[in-house]
């Protein structure tokens, strides 16, 4: 198949043979592939990947977030991941929110410092380090980078600029003012200007030289509880200490002889793997890339995976969540049964959705590792508390909870809220004699629109033949829904064509046509990097190297893939 037919991709994927990385920003990037040069392995590279974009993007992600990551072990063939997510204050009770006046309708604003958790991206990336790394650098080695980053400074990208004023401009609207580390003379980086961050520098210098406790005990910590009470907030030194990440086993599915790795919950990963279901019983190839029948299909899967997920996902550790009927094939065929493709459905209804600022990147190495990362501050900037002299912004995924008393996510101390960043893996699907192979390393950051940023790239290459590149350029639909209008909104990025968004709203959706610019960022920025090219469908892959590594980085953003 003729993918340029399809659409006409702006840029060539990147190919190469002994290690490959794909980030939001080209020094993040480039710091993560001199990792890997100088022997670090690909969860070696993703962590300082990670600090790097916390110089770099830090309305976006930083140490005051949180993480998830995803890693392939090349020699075993393994799969295990960590839930760097962090946990409510323990005096955080809905009780207690209640007390202060606080409803399920009238929740705390999302910058409130009562919405911020303890940060958990730090101790992810000690515990990847530990856990996945290739023990030939230290810790201190691997931020070093990132470190002199922060102390020398970067000029910033176009696209990151529009975001940091668009973040910074949020906050005052909600009567707030961004901490000064994180602006220069009071005013947000233009595109070019060079932006120095020292206070991050030291922290991050603090992490990689003593580790977690640099940033849960101490100076940071202090400075973290400091400026949540200043503001309101009731987080501890307590709350900080008792922090740890989860190792996870990741949870999966199965589409036409791939299998898709997701974190399991509080992660939304549960909701990517709903959908996949849910569209393997129509014959999206037939339907026709963004035809007005595949859009419609998507959009009625995607409305019916949110519903689910947005009613049993929750904290594991507080609530008990059906994965193994929600995950099988019945089930998801009796779902798919409720979808017309005439018409709309009615009486499908979550709770409420809002956007998020996040970082996804990936790294595959020589030895055949896969790293899957995502690091996060959920809206931009998060709460927009900056601790003192640290450099970094305070994340508010507390936003994400609910305050209705029976809810599985209900608010609670020392509970995670519902989860929007997940990291993927694709894979072969194993047999009881084969462990998985694996085939790519996908994300697509942007809140809720993260696992139908998954699928619809992911189909992209499966369906439709295209490369990481191209699967990543093509236009792509957003759904959500409007708490305010009770109504399910479908945006469609420009290149999709007039005729596709007529047809849909003559079946009943709210569709906004087209959006362009600046605006298209609601439709998430992904990375992929993939093992051989087996989503060309011209190819034999009996008789093809599968060794090379074929990488695509979203146009959305300022970053770039590079392999060496």
């Amino acid at each position: 198949m003729d993918t340029d037919l399809i659409f006409s991709s702006r840029r060539s994927p990147v190919v190469c043979l002994h290690g490959c990385v794909a980030s939001s920003q080209p020094l993040a990037t480039n710091i993560g592939l001199d990792i890997l040069k100088r022997g670090g392995n690909a969860a070696d590279a993703a962590v300082a990947i990670a600090a790097a974009l916390a110089v770099t993007e830090p309305f976006s992600t930083g140490p005051g977030g949180d993480a998830f990551c995803l890693f392939y072990n090349g020699n075993t063939e393994e799969i295990r991941g960590i839930n760097g997510s962090g946990r409510s204050a323990r005096a955080q009770t809905l009780d207690f929110l209640e007390g202060c006046g606080y409803t399920a309708e009238a929740p705390p604003l999302p910058s409130d410092a009562l919405n911020v958790t303890v940060p958990g991206a730090p101790a992810c990336w000690c515990d990847t380090i530990q856990l996945f790394g290739s023990h030939k650098l230290s810790l201190q080695e691997v931020l070093s980078g990132p470190t002199e980053l922060a102390e020398v400074g970067f000029p910033v990208a176009e696209v990151t600029a529009h975001h940091w004023a668009k973040g910074v401009a949020a906050l005052r609207d909600a009567g707030k003012e961004l901490g000064g580390d994180l602006l220069i003379d009071g005013h947000t980086p233009k595109c070019g200007q060079v932006f120095r961050n020292p206070n991050l520098a030291q922290t991050l210098k603090e992490l990689g030289e003593c580790g977690k406790p640099a940033f849960y005990q101490g100076r940071v910590a202090k400075a973290i509880v400091d400026i949540i009470n200043q503001n309101g907030g009731v987080m501890t030194l307590d709350d900080l200490s008792r922090h740890d990440s989860e190792v996870i086993s990741p949870i999966s599915t199965e589409y036409k002889g791939v299998r898709l790795w997701e974190p399991p919950p509080n992660s939304q990963g549960l909701t990517a793997l709903l959908l996949l279901n849910i569209l393997e019983n129509f014959p999206l190839k037939a339907a026709g890339h963004n035809s007005s029948d595949y859009i419609h299909t998507l959009v009625e899967a995607v409305r019916l995976a949110v519903a689910d997920a947005l009613r049993y996902l929750g904290d594991p550790d507080h609530v008990t969540i059906p994965l193994e009927t929600l995950l099988d094939k019945s089930y998801s065929h009796q779902r798919a049964q409720r979808i017309s493709m005439g018409r709309t459905m009615k009486e499908v209804e979550p709770g409420p959705t809002t956007g998020s600022d996040t970082v996804y990147f990936c790294v595959i190495d020589s030895e055949g590792n896969a790293c899957s990362f995502v690091n996060s501050n959920y809206m931009s900037f998060g709460s927009g508390l900056v601790p003192k002299d640290c450099g970094f912004s305070l994340q508010n995924r507390g936003a994400c909870f609910s305050l209705h008393r029976d809810h599985v996510n209900c608010v609670a101390g020392g509970k995670r809220p519902y989860h929007t960043i997940i990291p993927a893996l694709l894979t072969v699907s194993a047999t009881k004699s084969q462990k998985p192979r694996l085939l790519a390393a996908l994300g697509v950051m942007g809140g809720f629109m993260q696992p139908q940023g998954h699928v619809q790239v992911l189909l992209n290459m499966l369906e439709f033949g295209m490369n990481p590149q191209q699967a990543l350029d093509a236009p792509r639909v957003y759904v959500h829904y409007d708490p305010k209008t009770h109504q399910w909104l479908v945006n469609l990025e420009e290149g999709i064509d007039q005729e596709v968004a007529e047809e849909l709203r003559r079946r009943g959706h709210k569709v906004s046509w087209p959006i362009t610019g600046h605006q298209r960022a609601q439709f998430g920025r992904g990375q992929i990097i993939t093992v051989g090219d087996w989503w060309n469908p011209s190819v034999n892959q009996a008789d093809h190297p599968s060794r090379v590594l074929w990488a695509g980085s979203d146009p959305r953003a300022d970053g770039c893939a590079q392999g060496y």
